[in-house]
């Protein structure tokens, strides 16, 4: 174990728990424990709502996962990669003030709280947290493989004694802190990913004797690795071009990102939002993804993916700065998983259990039950990650998909469309989740593009079809 390079990742691990116990406060002083713990009172100013947007969407995928795609397929995954950089100025435009606006008419929460109060259906209450539950354990699954791999390689301790350390480490200040506690630290952490990602690229840059040179190396190693379509070309235009919905526009179907349109304090706020969401992700989704195609040239050879940032780390910095740079990732996997966690935990507590089950649980039954969930739902993913895939990525990627194909109407429709209804919104968001299952399972990647695609386009149908056949009294606006 290197010291000078474990040092950096304690450091930032103390910082993260001091803020959690700071947040603490805020949860034991609320007069609301629900707004506070799960939303933070909805008082969320510009640059900390763009970093925990930021923070909360930047994952082990774009840190582990993303890089390592790039190590294997080539500038062509820069290219995909860079569909990322509308995520904030579409989640805020989209939604943003409409979106604030019926949260807080509706005294919605969660997005389910919206969705049940919109629709006026438990049916669809039920299927959106069920949802929630069922497609973000498979992204918090990611979430903990890539924490265990990242602390494997830097600490040297094996791969199921990492994962506890992750998990007991992401737990201890999601439980005690909250959604406050999520939105101070994803600030702290969008600024190391941002600082790591910036260190990273041009170390990288030096380390392979400048970009002409590295792009030499990559041309004689395989020419397809500079190619628009991948080191194999399996990457096609149209394939690419369906990531624009996967990561790009359909992220305002995501409840773990849509959630923070309801957290901003004022307008104000939101717009200073989106300028500083959309320039820090492109610098980090470019800068990462670039460092994952650099690190072809300066370490061949690299069989598993998910450690290629890790490893090129090590390679090009001294130990004071790989730790550094390597809490980046750390950062990334932590504040996105935290958040994962208080979604998965507020769709369990407020909207099942304390909507349908102990509608008149006292606060302290609400607190203890919620610090409880929590902690069962990250040991259960724990076991989850027990046997990790070879690349993250697609782990994510299939959450990404499965909620974007149950929600993106539901939300989009019904903020923008007076006439979407219960029925509409109910066979959409079941057809969405069935069809996405399917063309997974059984038709993947349909017509050359990527699985979300279809279910996204026939959920949208449905929507519309149902709606304009089973007619009801319009919600007003």
């Amino acid at each position: 174990m290197n010291m000078e390079v474990v040092f950096p990742l304690i450091l930032f691990l103390m910082i993260i728990f001091a803020a959690g116990l700071y947040a603490t406060k805020y949860v034991t002083s609320s007069e609301s424990f629900i707004q506070e713990y799960f939303l933070g009172s909805r008082q969320l100013g510009g640059f900390v709502l763009a970093m925990t947007m930021i923070a909360t969407y930047g994952s082990a995928s774009s840190f582990l996962g993303g890089p390592g795609a790039a190590y294997k397929y080539g500038l062509a995954w820069v290219l995909l990669a860079m569909s990322q950089v509308v995520t904030g100025y579409f989640i805020l435009m989209v939604l943003g003030k409409k979106f604030a606006i019926m949260a807080r008419k509706y005294h919605a929460v969660t997005l389910t709280d919206y969705l049940k109060s919109r629709y006026q259906s438990n049916s669809v209450s039920i299927i959106s947290a069920l949802s929630i539950i069922i497609f973000l354990f498979s992204a918090m699954t990611a979430q903990w493989v890539g924490g265990a791999r990242l602390i494997e390689s830097v600490v040297g301790v094996s791969y199921h004694t990492a994962l506890v350390i992750f998990a007991v480490s992401v737990l201890v200040y999601v439980i005690i802190g909250g959604f406050r506690a999520v939105a101070i630290t994803d600030a702290i952490q969008g600024m190391i990913m941002l600082g790591g990602t910036i260190i990273l690229v041009v170390a990288a840059v030096v380390a392979g004797g400048g970009v002409d040179a590295i792009m030499s190396d990559l041309r004689n190693e395989n020419p397809n690795l500079l190619s628009p379509y991948g080191s194999d070309l399996s990457l096609t235009p149209l394939y690419l071009s369906s990531f624009w919905i996967l990561v790009g526009v359909g992220v305002v179907g995501l409840p773990q990102v849509s959630v923070r349109a309801m957290s901003y304090k004022n307008a104000r706020a939101m717009h200073r939002a989106i300028i500083i969401g959309t320039i820090v992700v492109g610098v980090i989704m470019l800068g990462m993804h670039l460092a994952g195609v650099f690190a072809r040239a300066i370490i061949p050879g690299i069989t598993t993916y998910d450690t290629v940032m890790p490893e090129l780390t090590l390679t090009i910095l001294p130990p004071w700065a790989a730790g550094i740079v390597l809490a980046a990732p750390m950062a990334a996997i932590m504040s996105t998983v935290d958040s994962l966690l208080l979604l998965v935990s507020s769709a369990i507590v407020k909207d099942l259990y304390l909507t349908y089950l102990n509608p008149k649980a006292s606060v302290r039954t609400v607190k203890y039950s919620s610090f409880a969930v929590t902690a069962l739902i990250g040991i259960a993913v724990c076991f989850l990650a027990i046997q990790p895939p070879d690349l993250l990525i697609w782990l994510n990627l299939f959450s990404f998909g499965g909620l974007e194909a149950v929600f993106i109407w539901p939300i989009v429709l019904g903020l923008y469309w007076k006439r979407a209804n219960k029925y509409g919104a109910l066979s959409s968001m079941v057809i969405g989740m069935i069809s996405y299952i399917y063309f997974h399972l059984y038709l993947p990647d349909p017509l050359g593009m990527h699985t979300v695609v279809l279910p996204i386009f026939i959920s949208l149908i449905v929507f519309v079809i149902v709606s304009l056949t089973m007619k009801e009294e319009q919600p007003s606006f």
